[in-house]
């Protein structure tokens, strides 16, 4: 998705990281008048987990959570300051920074980016989709133990260029939830908890049990992960029309809660140049967690006719 062509943001800059002590920059933020744009939470005004403001003319924008962590970034997404109050870690911190503050930074910039995790062959990537919770993590996590290298994880950054979309490498690891670890392990408790204050875990990316893809992989396929189905014909893999899919990851993508009008505008271009260039289709799992092997086997042989595909028709993509 192309920066607006008001915008004074390379998509190559740097982002820098104030943690803690407050500087100047963010005590004169602070000061700015304050606007509620957005709020989440289960009803009543004591209920509300999250909030995002925007401080003065929209010159800098502030996160701020129930447990106590705030952000404020620059309108230029050129510098972010983070803090949170004992018990909380930087590990804690680093959650939410790895998350919607960079996921922000990304729609800032006028980046696609889905809420996705991608696994990598024949010099391609392959999106997981989904919402959270529809398994993206655990399968991605089943895929790298079997010797797949994953390359992004929650978030997945698309950068267009030469007529396909490219996903960026994230972070070197899968972060799985209790329930999602001890299905793939047989004792989860030797994977390493993410923060000292959650029990949430994650699968190292660092060639021992599992290997990270740090190079640039041009998208081949998104796989829309549906609602789990006990039926017998699960896992399965099924075609979906090109008006479905445009609509699908609309769904999909990190963040759009907080886009304004002209960036879902340009979001919607993004979308249907996506869909008419790479594969959509969707995923269904199984409900028996013992079955993602299957799903495993059923995403390689169907990722690796992708890219078979692909190659046979040089420049072009398959539909």
């Amino acid at each position: 998705m192309p920066v607006p062509p008001d915008s004074d943001v390379s998509v190559n800059d740097d982002v820098e990281i104030f943690i803690g002590a407050t500087p100047a920059w963010v005590e004169a933020a602070l000061r700015l008048p304050a606007e509620l744009v957005y709020a989440s939470g289960s009803g009543g005004e004591t209920d509300v987990t999250f909030r995002f403001s925007a401080l003065g003319n929209q010159q800098f924008f502030q996160f701020s959570y129930l447990d106590g962590t705030r952000f404020v970034v620059e309108a230029e997404t050129r510098r972010i300051w983070g803090t949170c109050p004992l018990p909380l870690t930087q590990e804690d911190l680093a959650i939410y920074l790895l998350g919607p503050l960079m996921g922000f930074v990304l729609r800032r910039r006028g980046i696609l980016a889905l809420h996705a995790s991608c696994f990598c062959g024949s010099g391609r990537s392959f999106a997981l989709c989904g919402v959270q919770g529809a398994g993206k993590s655990t399968t991605a996590a089943a895929l790298a133990l079997k010797g797949i290298p994953i390359l992004c994880e929650d978030i997945a950054a698309l950068r267009q260029r030469d007529g396909s979309f490219w996903t960026a490498p994230g972070y070197p690891r899968v972060n799985l939830w209790p329930d999602s670890a001890a299905s793939l392990f047989e004792t989860p408790e030797t994977l390493p908890t993410i923060t000292p204050n959650w029990e949430k875990r994650f699968l190292p990316l660092d060639g021992a049990m599992a290997q990270f893809e740090h190079r640039e992989q041009r998208l081949a396929a998104v796989y829309i992960l549906e609602a789990r189905s006990d039926s017998d014909d699960a896992p399965r893999i099924e075609e979906v029309p090109a008006r479905e899919a445009a609509l699908l990851l609309v769904q999909n993508t990190y963040m759009n809660y907080l886009l304004n009008k002209e960036q879902r505008a340009m979001e919607f271009d993004a979308i249907a140049q996506l869909v008419s260039g790479t594969v959509v289709r969707r995923l269904v799992p199984h409900s028996d967690p013992a079955k993602i092997a299957a799903t495993c086997e059923l995403l390689q042989v169907d990722s690796a006719n992708i890219a078979e595909k692909m190659d046979r028709a040089g420049a072009g993509q398959p539909k």
